[in-house]
């Protein structure tokens, strides 16, 4: 079932790249305090992913930090290297926390997995942006079909 409007966040271990090597968090201590801007890809280093979502919340970081956004993370179902090599690639810097959710778990727990097995990818993550406020769903824009519309760092602007 897909998370809804009002629910709580599911409080999930993911990894993230820290000074000192990977290192599990939950998401609860990212995602749940203040008001959060959370992105999901389907995979780092992906065309889509990489040429229009990730650059896009990279250049609108200060403006939705300016319109109170405490926190902007990016979620996709890979490693915590790959997601470390891939900020670093696109310069994310201290822009945004990147988050490796390896084993899907907290992308089953939103409900929004999807089957990307016939690309070669496996169990990824749909294409989503959320707003949340101290761990509670505001929004939510899932993208319907390919390309970047509705979870866009634009259309969030519009809803914050």
């Amino acid at each position: 079932m897909v998370i809804s409007i009002g629910d709580r966040l599911p409080e999930v271990e993911v990894m993230t790249m820290s000074a000192s090597g990977p290192k599990k968090v939950n998401t609860a201590d990212i995602l749940c305090t203040g008001k959060v801007v959370l992105f999901a890809v389907p995979g780092a280093f992906t065309p889509t992913c990489s040429d229009l979502h990730l650059p896009g919340f990279i250049h609108r970081a200060d403006e939705l930090k300016q319109k109170g956004i405490d926190t902007i993370a990016c979620i996709a179902v890979n490693d915590v290297f790959v997601m470390d090599a891939w900020g670093k690639a696109y310069g994310v810097d201290n822009a945004l926390t990147l988050l490796a959710d390896g084993n899907g778990d907290f992308t089953k727990a939103m409900g929004l997995e999807m089957d990307g097995s016939g690309f070669g990818m496996g169990l990824r993550s749909q294409r989503y942006a959320a707003v949340v406020e101290n761990g509670v769903l505001g929004a939510l824009f899932v993208e319907q079909g390919p390309g970047v519309e509705v979870s866009s760092a634009d259309s969030v602007l519009e809803h914050v």
